[in-house]
């Protein structure tokens, strides 16, 4: 009996959990794992890198049968979307489509490495493959083995810079490193100084998403949600769920998921504000001397914030695919605001036209994790977020992490009522008498669709 994706990730997890196999275990050895040439170097030296590499018993014969193996995937695996990494890693096993239907993806991670394995094993497993992209999830075995967080962060950047000398187009995405436990020996204040010396480190580097998955699997103190990491560690099905749900709008904005064009016709009596093919009927507005005010007061709040874009004067998309900057993309139905290279950078797209009439706005919303963003109604922001983690709505029972959510603003009156999937995020939001339809960007990426609105008498 051919066992589904599905069952064969369970019973492995079961497995896991129950001491029955070890994660280095769980791959078949390949034929060819007597190839010398995937042994772990007996020493340091020469090795590009600082910091630990596992030579236990159990890691090096881990290492030579998993890259053994990949020999004879490695014409099948050319142009794949490589995932790499440790065990976290290689729990996805080799079987995407239930995660990511339709994307040709290679896994490359391997139970037990470090960041400084990742650096030394990466020409011949994953740029050989000449990757459509990369996925980095790496450094927590590094702390168990006593590295300091500078030193992963240093091996971390010059995997990013092998990576971009390889290819300066090709997509990489950054993971940060999940929560553990101190009780095993990663403790949330340097895993999250891991994490934050990596955001430093990609910070303006436009071919990096740095994708927060961090705080995605930490509870209120840091670390992991044993609901989600059964051993404080490795993920389960619904921890891998998550992380697929955080990944699939980046593969999308990406083109490599989602890319059926999707077609959307409004109810009777609603107009469509978005065509799904480009950005025609909005634009960049001048900047309001209130924004102007908003952007003084950030830029001196925090001296390094990035610039606030100041606009002179109307600018309008009428055609156009995306704006100037490529933050605003029109794309299969989807408008996408996409994640700041910067890290945070405040921007708003508004619609050329105003609407001084009552009306119905309708439009769907999907965030990356800790996303930030905005809706804006005749110019009064109307928060729309990743509500769980960045809320201010962290209390919604019907959200639908890394999925599609529906907000509905009611505006008669001057006075907005506005529901996300059907719960109440405000009742009585005072707005202007007139304006524009306005979205924002600020971190993280959203995307809106089927946005539509019915001027109501």
């Amino acid at each position: 009996m051919k066992l589904s994706f599905a069952m064969r990730s369970l019973l492995v997890a079961l497995l896991l959990l129950s001491g029955g196999i070890s994660p280095q275990a769980a791959d078949k050895p390949a034929a060819n794992s007597n190839d010398t040439r995937f042994k772990i170097p007996d020493t340091d030296e020469g090795l590009p890198g600082e910091g630990p590499i596992r030579r236990q018993d159990w890691f090096r014969k881990t290492w030579k049968d998993r890259r053994s193996k990949w020999v004879d995937r490695a014409k099948q695996d050319q142009n794949a979307v490589v995932l790499l990494g440790d065990s976290i890693t290689q729990g996805w096993n080799d079987d995407f489509t239930a995660w990511f239907p339709g994307m040709k993806i290679a896994n490359r991670g391997i139970s037990g490495d470090t960041s400084r394995g990742v650096l030394i094993r990466l020409q011949e497993d994953v740029l050989a493959l000449n990757p459509r992209a990369v996925v980095l999830l790496i450094g927590t075995n590094d702390l168990e083995e006593k590295a300091n967080p500078e030193t992963i962060a240093a091996n971390v950047k010059l995997i990013l810079a092998e990576l971009t000398k390889h290819n300066a187009t090709m997509p990489i995405v950054l993971c940060q490193v999940f929560p553990s436990s101190a009780s095993k020996a990663r403790p949330a204040d340097k895993i999250k100084k891991v994490n934050d010396l990596c955001a430093a480190i990609v910070k303006g580097n436009s071919q990096v998403t740095l994708l927060e998955t961090w705080p995605v699997f930490a509870d209120p103190a840091g670390d992991a949600i044993p609901a989600l990491f059964p051993d404080l560690l490795h993920p389960n099905m619904a921890g891998y769920a998550k992380w697929a749900a955080a990944l699939r709008p980046i593969f999308a904005t990406l083109g490599f998921f989602e890319t059926t064009p999707y077609e959307f016709t409004p109810e009777p009596g609603f107009v469509s504000l978005f065509n799904g093919k480009d950005l025609s009927g909005w634009g960049f507005a001048p900047t309001s001397e209130a924004d102007k005010e908003s952007a003084r007061k950030w830029q001196a709040s925090d001296r390094n914030a990035p610039p606030w874009p100041i606009v002179t004067s109307q600018v309008s998309f009428d055609g156009q695919t995306k704006s100037a900057d490529g933050r605003f993309i029109a794309s299969n139905g989807r408008l996408i605001v996409a994640t700041p290279a910067e890290g945070r950078r405040i921007q708003q797209l508004s619609t050329t036209q105003e609407f001084p009439k009552d009306f119905i706005l309708r439009l769907e919303f999907r965030a990356t994790p800790n996303a930030d963003s905005g809706i804006f109604i005749r110019g009064r922001q109307l928060q729309c977020r990743d509500y769980p983690l960045a809320g201010p709505y962290k209390n919604l029972k019907n959200y639908r992490a890394g999925d599609w959510n529906e907000i509905e603003v009611t505006v008669r009156n001057g006075v907005a009522h506005a529901l996300c999937n059907g719960e109440i995020l405000e009742t009585a939001m005072k707005v202007p008498v007139t304006g524009s339809i306005g979205l924002e960007g600020d971190r993280g990426q959203m995307e809106y669709r089927r946005i539509r609105i019915k001027e109501t008498p």
